[in-house]
């Protein structure tokens, strides 16, 4: 038995559940929309994405959608 990989793995496992330890800065995401696939990305505390509802209102269901699934992991966004 690997001891010291089982201790990394609960290491792991507590800095998930500490979600303030994360800082995110720049990614990228790929969306499967109804139609078709998006991509959307944050970087410099914007969000950004290629279709065609956030390029005339700068949000849409994508980026809002991520800012669901990382409540309270991303830094407050920027406006656009």
């Amino acid at each position: 038995m690997d001891y010291g990989m089982i201790g990394k793995i609960e290491k792991a496992k507590r800095y998930a559940r500490e979600r303030n330890r994360f800082h995110f800065e720049a990614f990228t995401v790929s969306i499967d929309g109804e139609n078709n696939a998006h991509r959307v990305t944050f970087a410099n505390n914007q969000w950004s994405c290629d279709c065609d509802f956030f390029h005339t209102r700068g949000v849409c269901t994508h980026t809002m959608a991520l800012e669901e699934v990382l409540k309270d992991m991303l830094p407050i966004p920027v406006e656009a």
